[in-house]
């Protein structure tokens, strides 16, 4: 299953040619994942952090950028779920804009337990919404 998400281009996001500046793809990024863990998994960052003592950092980033994106323009970033580990997830994320590809990112995150930094197995419950995810 495909999660997406648009993102509007900020001024805050630009360099001063008004195209993206590259770091800022990865805070958008982040926001997708953010929003996909809330709205389809069902377990917000606050929830996870705050309550639960766990986190899901990035381990790995593999990102291609194949065409800049300028001031005001709508990016549509599409998040699929592709390989879930013992302790990590890993997610293909690309930004479209117009139907333009803008970039492909894939992403390694890791589940650990926040008081130690060390990654600990997904939750049966939490490997089941992504087992079901991948198969859909």
């Amino acid at each position: 299953m495909t999660f997406q998400a648009s993102r509007r281009v900020r001024f805050a996001h630009c360099d001063p040619a008004a195209i993206v500046f590259f770091p800022r793809y990865f805070e958008m990024i982040n926001s997708v994942v953010e929003d996909w863990f809330s709205d389809v998994i069902g377990l917000d960052f606050n929830r996870m952090h705050q309550q639960l003592g766990v986190g899901v950092p990035t381990a790995s980033l593999q990102t291609d950028f194949t065409a800049p994106s300028r001031l005001g323009e709508v990016l549509v970033f599409s998040l699929t779920p592709q390989e879930v580990g013992r302790t990590s997830l890993q997610l293909i994320i690309e930004a479209h804009c117009a139907g333009e590809l803008r970039l492909r990112n894939r992403s390694t995150l890791v589940y650990v337990d926040m008081t130690t930094g060390r990654p600990i197995a997904w939750p049966d419950d939490l490997r089941q919404q992504f087992t079901q995810l991948l198969e859909d």
